[in-house]
């Protein structure tokens, strides 16, 4: 194929292969419903997007089916314009995870899956390669900030780091060479109908790992894997400490893993003072003592660990596992930094399943524990809110003061009597309210946050420079 033409080119996702076959040298365009940074970065490589679902804009070289592939999400609605053309007419259409999966199939592919954890885990595995002498090629489910991309190349590595998405099986498509599960906390119920079935697809996923390959699971990872015989399996450790509450202090101790021989990799000893994360990284030969955590919150110590792991696997030296991950600096919208102040600390992170988010609200209360937390929350999907309203609401309810927005609704329609309220209602804290986005970004500096966590993955992220603006005026 010359032309490939992207049907949501601005999805994450799908602009890290749109970038992928700029770079080598083919035509490519598409339709995304927004204009965004991303879309703006896209067409100044070269990239030729439009935003209005209107065939006549697809441009000639596109209309060709002979020369054309066409790469949609799952997200499309059936009813798309464009995408019905290509579909009548008889174009080669492929989701975006059957595209990845060609490529899994002539590289060397480290798979990153789980619920949560994936964008960050196989941020750090991608990045601990690229700065070592072993290099790798990467498709990312974020920004990395120490490349500003999301997609790494390399001339020299086949080692292809890909985060695999489970929504709507996605990850089925792959053929990895090394996989990584971080989670598998049951989501997308929508898709899966009942957690079992979220977990088989889990186990499903394991079979697909080549002869030879290899897998590695956190430890509370509750399923039983289907490898081939010659597939290494290994477990590294996540971090538990029986009665430690969000709200209290850190007691630093509770973290030193005592040696567990169940356990491949871990993190023991670990020193969390003074904005730093400190730990000895425990290989099943030897302990690599003092290795300093580039983004320093409580939650990346277990990504952290998962990552070190990958790179060690595959021959990363300790030299080159101290440096790579003193100098991670994550991916936007990951436990993202905007304010850092004495008198004010804003926070954006991705978090949108409850486990995500307890683990990032764990993680301020750990790094600031005598400081006041602030939690705006948008929730994620209908279905979501509507599977998980209760436990939204518990893990909120670990924050001093929440205001929630409306529901960002993705690709899904409304649901009778899901919203926000029905979190907002279960909250067992005092100091909680509902607000519109207009009315938060009005009220905001009325709330006088001090430590100011925004989380949600869907358009919140553009509220954090209003935020922010209204914060510092």
């Amino acid at each position: 194929m010359e032309n490939f033409y992207f049907i949501g080119i601005g999805g994450i996702g799908m602009s890290n292969l749109a970038r992928y076959f700029l770079a080598h040298g083919k035509t490519v365009g598409g339709y995304d419903k927004t204009a965004s940074a991303l879309t703006e970065e896209l067409q100044a490589e070269g990239a030729q997007i439009h935003y209005n679902d209107d065939v006549n804009l697809i441009s000639p070289p596109f209309k060709d089916k002979d020369k054309t592939l066409v790469v949609y999400t799952p997200a499309v609605p059936s009813d798309h314009l464009e995408w019905t053309y290509f579909r009548e007419n008889g174009f080669e259409i492929m989701k975006r995870a059957q595209v990845l999966g060609e490529i899994t199939r002539t590289n060397r592919s480290i798979c990153v899956a789980g619920t949560h954890g994936k964008t960050t885990t196989s941020s750090m595995i991608a990045h601990l390669l690229k700065q070592s002498s072993i290099d790798c090629n990467a498709f990312l489910g974020g920004i990395l900030k120490n490349y500003d991309n999301n997609l790494l190349l390399s001339d020299k590595s086949d080692l292809t780091v890909i985060e695999a998405d489970e929504y709507d099986r996605s990850f089925h498509w792959l053929s990895p060479y090394m996989a990584v599960i971080t989670s598998v906390a049951p989501d997308h119920l929508d898709i899966y109908g009942t957690k079992e079935e979220y977990r088989k697809a889990f186990v499903h996923f394991t079979s697909l790992i080549r002869e030879g390959g290899t897998l590695l699971m956190e430890s509370n990872v509750n399923i039983e894997p289907q490898v081939k015989e010659s597939v290494k399996v290994y477990r590294y450790a996540a971090r538990h400490c029986e009665g430690d509450s969000p709200k209290q202090s850190i007691n630093t101790d509770c973290f030193a893993h005592a040696r567990n021989d169940a356990l491949d990799f871990s993190a023991e000893n670990i020193k969390i003072a003074n904005g730093e994360i400190f730990f000895d990284f425990v290989t099943p030969e030897k302990v690599i003592s003092n290795i300093s955590l580039g983004v320093p919150v409580a939650i990346n110590i277990d990504n952290a660990v998962a990552a070190l792991a990958i790179a060690w696997l595959n021959n990363v030296t300790e030299e080159e596992l101290r440096a790579g991950m003193a100098s991670f600096r994550g991916a936007k919208r990951r436990f993202d930094f905007h304010i850092k102040t004495g008198d004010l600390v804003v926070i954006d992170d991705y978090a949108h399943h409850p486990e995500e988010l307890e683990a990032s609200i764990s993680s301020v209360k750990k790094l600031y524990p005598d400081r006041e937390l602030t939690v705006v929350f948008q929730p994620h999907l209908y279905s979501r809110t509507n599977d998980f309203y209760k436990e939204f609401a518990q893990v909120l309810s670990l924050a001093d003061k929440v205001i929630l927005i409306p529901i960002y609704p993705a690709r899904e329609e409304s649901i009778e009597g899901v919203s926000s309220q029905m979190i907002l209602d279960e909250m067992t804290i005092p100091k909680k309210k509902l607000l519109s986005k207009e009315a938060l970004i009005e009220q905001i500096r009325d709330e006088k946050p001090d430590v100011l966590l925004i989380a949600g993955a869907g358009d919140i992220e553009l509220l954090v420079d209003p935020i922010k603006a209204k914060l510092n005026g």
